[in-house]
């Protein structure tokens, strides 16, 4: 009573659409002529609803001011007059203190945010001169002697 040619599928699996991302898969839709459509997504953050309500007074109640310390413009001239009166480059300067002169100039021209105090000690160093402390420009002198 049942013939070998009639077939019978109890499941088959409605055709879905695929996503391809890559663009060699979907110009191989393109030729064998499927409808090929492009959807962008509009949620970026699903999971992230709102702003904590928290949060946001923290941040309205925050009063603390956030400036960048620089260096002074006293220091800066400092710098480029000791460099002059040695004679030297800001590219030469650089070198005698394994630095680049783009740092040199950033701080002869007071826009290094946050002197470096390591830095300020090898320029100290290279031009004999005092860059940090009270008396800036002063001589600097050895160690004293006992």
């Amino acid at each position: 009573m049942s013939s070998w040619d009639d077939v019978t599928v109890i499941r088959k699996r409605p055709e879905t659409s695929k996503a391809a991302k890559s663009t060699s898969a979907v110009n191989a839709a393109l030729r064998s002529g499927v409808g090929v459509t492009s959807e962008k997504k509009a949620a970026v953050n699903a999971n992230k609803i709102g702003i904590d309500a928290g949060k946001a007074a923290k941040i309205d109640n925050e009063t603390e001011d956030f400036t960048v310390e620089r260096v002074g413009l006293g220091l800066a001239k400092t710098i480029q007059q000791a460099r002059a009166a040695k004679g030297l480059t800001q590219k030469q300067l650089g070198t005698l203190i394994n630095e680049t002169a783009t740092i040199i100039a950033e701080y002869e021209t007071g826009r290094s945010a946050n002197p470096n105090q390591q830095l300020l000690a090898k320029m100290e160093r290279a031009l004999g001169v005092k860059l940090r402390g009270k008396d800036i420009g002063a001589p600097l002198g050895g160690p004293k002697k006992k």
